[in-house]
């Protein structure tokens, strides 16, 4: 019975989530024809989804558009029948490729509970390479009744219980195809951000205004390699940094817009030490990018003294 057992079909569910995503939902489901079970948990849409979804499967659950998504999405999962289950989002594609190696490695019974997939996101019609975005590995395939999403944080990632492998193919994300998309995107998520912060009983200061978004740039823009992007990883860097400042306005507007005096050389003390970051991740990237051993070793004189 275990060697029968061992050579048996595993049965694949794909949950995916979704709210007006009449343009992009059609891409994602004939993405996934290998699966024994599509579900679609519709948050409240008010397009066409749910009549683009009944085109692949006549499961499809509404549910409340609210904050949390995830919990949406756990909903989905236990709706699920699958042995294995594939969690997607609608603007997400799952390549030849990728459904292939899912196949052979769910049906080898493998003795990992859930998989890390990489992500490649799309950009502005560009995949951005650096910086956030690549691989960004997301748990995405797991055994039926051993993953879910905490419902903590809006970008967490599902947790499993048991041990979590690695797939080598990556699967398509179209992040962002319009600014308008991704201001409505942010608007959503820096909302939930505040509050996971008023939760942790965070107490912001003038000086996270600047800090918050000049972090975030700096991180990806310059740590992350960002700047190999071109244009677009100076956009999504800069976009990023925005971000992290809506956080930061919005968790001020939790608090009822406290009040704090500044005075101007505080102000222009906080740009003197993000200035000197910034001398330090620049010199840093030029170390990183030197193809001379003279020139790095330069750089990293210059850097010395910049930290002194």
């Amino acid at each position: 019975m275990l060697f029968i057992h061992k050579f048996m079909k595993q049965t694949i569910s794909v949950v995916v989530s979704a709210y007006n995503e009449e343009k992009t939902l059609d891409r994602c489901l004939s993405s996934v024809a290998f699966a024994d079970e599509i579900i679609v948990v519709d948050n409240s849409s008010v397009d066409s989804t749910a009549s683009v979804a009944k085109a692949y499967t006549k499961k499809i659950y509404k549910r409340p558009n609210i904050l949390m998504l995830n919990t949406n999405k756990n909903y989905g999962f236990n709706k699920a029948t699958g042995q294995w289950i594939l969690n997607l989002d609608a603007d997400e594609e799952i390549t030849l490729e990728l459904a292939k190696e899912i196949q052979t490695v769910v049906n080898s019974d493998p003795p990992e509970f859930g998989f890390w997939i990489k992500r490649k996101n799309i950009s502005f019609g560009k995949w951005i390479k650096h910086g956030l975005w690549w691989p960004d590995k997301q748990i995405r395939l797991f055994r039926r009744t051993y993953g879910k999403f905490p419902c903590v944080h809006i970008h967490e990632y599902i947790t499993v219980d048991g041990t979590v492998g690695v797939l080598t193919e990556p699967y398509l994300h179209y992040n962002y195809e319009t600014v308008s998309q991704y201001l409505t995107k942010i608007n959503r998520a820096s909302t939930s951000e505040a509050i996971v912060l008023r939760d942790m009983h965070y107490k912001i200061s003038w000086h996270d205004a600047i800090r918050f978004p000049v972090s975030d740039f700096l991180k990806i823009y310059f740590a992350q390699s960002g700047y190999k992007d071109g244009l677009h990883g100076l956009v999504l860097a800069l976009f990023q940094a925005f971000y992290s400042f809506c956080t930061f306005a919005k968790l001020w507007e939790i608090d009822k817009y406290p009040h704090e005096e500044i005075v101007p050389d505080a102000i222009a003390q906080e740009f003197c030490k993000n200035e000197k970051e910034i001398r330090y991740w620049k010199l840093t990237m030029l170390i990183h990018d030197s193809s001379s051993a003279a020139g790095r070793f330069i750089r990293k004189i210059q850097r010395r003294l910049n930290i002194a």
